[in-house]
């Protein structure tokens, strides 16, 4: 499974006074995507940490096309791009109920040791997983 699509409803909360959603939110919803993207093919975030691996965002690159709204229902869609020996990319389209592109977006992350906070191979059963793709 290369890519994963959820939908998310847009809450007033994450809005600013003209409606938009704030510019910051977008990374949540990417967040969003790749935890479930991950989840998915069988990698939990929260095994890889009781395993002692974190994953952090090292780069994140949006381009907002169109503005979502509130309560708007997006389609956020997450697209496994490649993995190296300690990183993995991600590409995102975010569209709304009309099938507008409204936001685009890339990431990389880096596996890291919990305990000495540098850059790791990833556990076997993630690499295994990850291969398959």
């Amino acid at each position: 499974m290369k890519d994963y699509e959820y939908n998310v409803r847009v809450r007033y909360s994450e809005t600013d006074q003209m409606g938009v959603v704030y510019h910051g939110n977008y990374a949540q919803y990417f967040e969003m995507g790749r935890v479930e993207w991950l989840r998915n093919i069988g990698i939990s975030y929260k095994r890889m940490e009781e395993d002692g691996i974190m994953l952090p965002v090292v780069s994140l690159n949006i381009n907002y096309k169109k503005p979502a709204r509130y309560d708007n229902l997006l389609r956020v869609k997450t697209i496994f791009k490649s993995q190296t020996t300690v990183k993995i990319e991600f590409d995102y389209e975010i569209y709304n109920e009309e099938d507008e592109l409204l936001t685009i977006g890339k990431s990389i992350l880096v596996f890291v040791n919990i305990k000495t906070g540098r850059p790791t191979v990833p556990p076997e059963y993630v690499t295994e997983k990850l291969l398959r793709i």
